[in-house]
């Protein structure tokens, strides 16, 4: 497969993770670009989904939920077997940003499981790194990496916007995630994934 023009790390990761645990940007009628976010519902429930506007070209998103839980090996004593629905893997001219995502229809039924799914992907990511790097030959891939952890709580939830409280921590770890409540008709711009917003 040609990796033409494309940030080389998100062609290892064309090559590497299979299409169905991929999700592309695409555009919407003004030529912006954006993902589309979608999460099964549990138990034969609806799904639920949310859009991330304005992404850079160089963007995708992994479904790391998809990949296999370890509990043939792992005790799952602290959380260690749990992953986060999405990680998005972008490139912005300026900055490299890994965004781990999740996404609940209602409430999380705690912090703690939220931040597990969050480390989970972290974890899963430090994996496809050191796949990338040893099977491909990257040295260099997936370095030098802006990472932000964020969930998505309410989605569809028809809620008036609230204003944004200024004094957050950056979200750089699980324990200072962004937490996003029903996000205004499902849609997320992307400089607020990233933390550009509160500039």
């Amino acid at each position: 497969m040609g990796r033409g023009g494309i940030n080389p790390d998100l062609a290892v990761f064309q090559e590497l993770i299979k299409g169905e645990a991929l999700v592309t940007v695409e555009k919407d009628p003004y030529d912006k670009n954006f993902l589309e976010l979608n999460e099964l519902g549990e138990g034969g429930s609806p799904g639920y989904k949310i859009i991330i506007r304005d992404t850079p070209e160089d963007t995708i998103a992994i479904k790391s939920d998809m990949f296999p839980s370890p509990e043939m090996i792992f005790r799952g004593d602290r959380g260690e077997c749990k992953r986060a629905d999405f990680v998005i893997v972008a490139r912005d001219g300026e900055k490299n940003w890994i965004i781990y995502i999740e996404m609940k229809k209602g409430q999380p039924r705690s912090v703690r499981e939220v931040r597990q799914q969050l480390q989970g992907s972290k974890c899963f990511i430090d994996y496809c790194r050191a796949v990338g790097q040893v099977f491909w030959g990257e040295r260099g891939f997936l370095k030098d990496y802006q990472q932000r952890y964020v969930c998505v709580k309410n989605i569809g939830l028809d809620k008036r916007p609230t204003r944004e409280p200024g004094n957050l921590p950056l979200h750089d770890s699980p324990e200072d995630m962004l937490r996003i409540n029903a996000p205004p008709q499902n849609r997320i711009q992307f400089k607020k994934l990233s933390g550009r917003w509160k500039k």
